[in-house]
């Protein structure tokens, strides 16, 4: 059974393969436009299922996993920064706060039909940083193609204090739900999900206490 990751992200790539199943790596023929008046929940889903079916509709007899990660800051929907204006404004805005990190998956495939969708959320505590050490991380360009405006995984790490929740669906592709999903579909996942979740595989993961 042929497995599509509907994404260009190296990250969502990168771990999908720790999953241990082959895969190809289709870019989704998608517009992320949000839609006025839905919450950050109905559009992170609405996006994750949207890049799946984009693909899906190509190639029908496929597997096609799409995904997509949102930053809820107090209801207002944060994606990825336009700029570096956009950058500093969402890390100001959101040091010394808590927000919500949503990242939707789905699972499409034409024929036989299918689709499925499952929605991880996890919260983050940041620390109270100043705008020196915003400048310092917005010279590394890291914050740049990530939602909220820094990478959990990178040099963005030290920006947090605690998380609760999947730290993976924080990174942007959470495999306990991911292997729900192709279990559902009938594609068995070769590796030991509770062992990987343990053993904690991936850059900073082992730094936080919840999993």
């Amino acid at each position: 059974m042929q497995l599509i990751l509907a994404s260009t992200s190296p990250r969502r790539s990168e771990l999908l393969a720790l999953l241990g199943l082959p895969f190809e790596i289709v870019a989704p023929d998608f517009e992320e436009l949000p839609r006025p008046g839905w919450s950050p929940r109905q559009q992170v889903e609405y996006f994750a299922r949207e890049k799946a079916r984009s693909i899906a509709i190509t190639r029908p007899a496929a597997l096609v996993l799409g995904s997509d990660t949102v930053i809820d800051l107090n209801g207002q929907m944060l994606g990825k920064p336009a700029d570096l204006a956009d950058a500093r404004a969402m890390l100001a805005g959101m040091a010394g706060r808590s927000h919500v990190v949503h990242t939707a998956v789905a699972l499409c495939r034409q024929t036989p039909h299918h689709e499925a969708a499952m929605l991880v959320t996890a919260t983050v505590r940041m620390k109270t940083y100043d705008a020196a050490a915003i400048e310092r991380y917005l010279a590394t360009q890291e914050p740049m193609g990530k939602a909220g405006a820094y990478s959990i995984q990178g040099v963005g790490g030290e920006f947090i204090e605690t998380i609760s929740g999947d730290f993976l669906g924080i990174v942007g592709l959470p495999l306990r739900a991911v292997a729900t999903l192709l279990a559902g579909a009938g594609l068995s996942v070769p590796v030991d999900i509770d062992a990987l979740y343990r053993d904690k595989p991936y850059p900073n993961w082992g730094r936080f206490a919840h999993d």
